[in-house]
């Protein structure tokens, strides 16, 4: 099964101009995850791209994406096959996608979830050029349920640790949603206070309580939940942006930040 990219036109289509959203970093961390934005490039790819830079080179990445098509499960498994970046196909290491599902209650392998899904297409060409041999497990999370993020966080830590590889979690996030600009920056400066925290919890707590319209807390909230059983210790904001500072208007903006957790 190979998943074709639907929305190439959110991202650059060649090597070049993909790795001009790369920084060159020397002192890069041993992350456990990192935090990314969704958006088109030319919005949030310098955000998401300092988030790749700033990690060491990985196997396999576990991405967790929002669901924004209501299609699929709770939490969906891509199955066995690959998905196409402009750089070459990604394959999916379903060994390591079906250690998640046995070790899971609620996770199964969906691929309807992931068929018109843009949070972990657009991730996947920074992957490509970071690591050109790297595996991914693309994950769709349309549940907001604490419980339910912890099986997933305990199955993804159970699986890193029966099938040894060097993985990072992806959690493909965006944050406020069209509000202005000093608005949003307010909100996600709630929710990146519990993401500091390393605190899952937390964080699914005040978005719920803030209404804030961050449409991947569940997955940001599993990646958490995950670190700590990995033995993350820390988290750091690495840039925050928003679209007012591409396209002029900071009356209706949506946030970005880029994150990593070590």
């Amino acid at each position: 099964m190979k998943r074709t990219m639907r929305f190439k036109n959110w991202y650059p289509n060649n090597e070049e101009e993909i790795k001009k959203y790369i920084p060159e970093i020397k002192d890069k961390k041993r992350a456990f995850a990192i935090v990314s934005p969704h958006a088109g490039w030319i919005y949030s790819g310098k955000t998401a791209g300092i988030a790749y830079a700033s990690c060491d080179i990985c196997e396999t990445y576990v991405i967790f994406c929002p669901s924004h098509t209501g299609l699929g499960g709770e939490i969906s498994v891509y199955p066995s096959g690959s998905w196409e970046t402009p750089e070459g196909d990604l394959e999916v290491d379903y060994e390591f996608a079906k250690l998640i599902i046995q070790n899971s209650k609620y996770a199964e392998f969906d691929d309807a979830a992931h068929a018109m899904e843009h949070s972990v297409e657009v991730q996947l060409p920074f992957i490509k050029a970071i690591n050109p041999n790297a595996k991914i497990v693309p994950i769709c999370l349309m549940t907001d349920d604490y419980n339910k993020c912890v099986d997933l966080a305990n199955a993804v830590y159970k699986a890193s640790r029966e099938r040894i590889t060097k993985i990072c979690v992806v959690a493909s996030t965006d944050m406020s949603h069209y509000s202005n600009a000093s608005i949003a920056k307010i909100c996600d400066d709630l929710a990146i206070k519990e993401i500091m925290q390393l605190d899952g919890k937390g964080l699914l707590e005040v978005v719920e309580e803030k209404n804030i319209s961050m449409c991947g807390a569940a997955p940001v909230a599993s990646m958490l939940l995950y670190s700590k059983l990995a033995g993350a210790q820390k988290a750091e904001l690495l840039r925050y942006s928003n679209s007012g500072e591409i396209t002029g208007d900071f009356s209706e903006v949506v946030g970005y930040a880029g994150m990593v957790v070590f």
